[in-house]
């Protein structure tokens, strides 16, 4: 088992109605986002020898990618509850309450923010022919940079399965219109 990455939205209920799951639209697979993705984002936690990848590409591109960081300060309940439970006095616990709120309206409505930084990404990036040799080596590539970052304009996977950065970032962007479409405004990165 690995961790995973989803997009999570304010209006969940509407989005993720019993509708998405049938296999007559294949909305897994146009919408799902790798657990590489998942590695990828979280590399910025992982890497200190050099940049994360993330970094880098967002200067490669021009691209600035301070949303994808800002998706993944959104404080979900399971979290919540944790941190509440180890606070020691009421004031760290108000402490975590007011900046789990502060975190919540800092990404009030950051959907199109969001898609035009996926946008951008996907445009610029289509355009390069060999994304994994402008990537700084690393000796800790869980990954596989060669790999991944390769072909970005051929969707490799199934989905889910073996995407490449370009499938998850199309897939990523297909996921934040459709969503936007049904009236979502707010999106976040939820790990589980």
């Amino acid at each position: 088992m690995g961790l995973d990455i989803s997009i999570a939205i304010n209006n969940h209920e509407e989005i993720f109605s019993d509708d998405y799951y049938g296999e007559e639209n294949d909305y897994f697979n146009k919408h799902r986002l790798s657990r590489t993705f998942c590695n990828f984002i979280c590399r910025q936690n992982v890497v200190v020898s050099h940049e994360p990848e993330l970094d880098q590409i967002g200067q490669i591109t021009g691209v600035d990618i301070s949303p994808f960081y800002e998706m993944e300060s959104y404080p979900e309940n399971d979290g919540m509850e944790f941190f509440l439970a180890t606070a020691e006095t009421e004031d760290e616990r108000q402490n975590i309450l007011s900046q789990a709120e502060a975190g919540k309206d800092k990404l009030k409505g950051n959907i199109d923010k969001v898609l035009v930084t996926v946008t951008n990404l996907i445009d610029k990036l289509s355009a390069i022919d060999n994304l994994p040799g402008l990537l700084i080596k690393t000796d800790l590539d869980t990954l596989e940079n060669e790999v991944y970052f390769s072909e970005f304009n051929i969707d490799k996977g199934q989905g889910y399965i073996n995407n490449n950065f370009g499938q998850d970032l199309r897939n990523f962007k297909r996921f934040l219109e459709f969503a936007k479409d049904k009236g979502t405004t707010t999106a976040w990165f939820n790990y589980g």
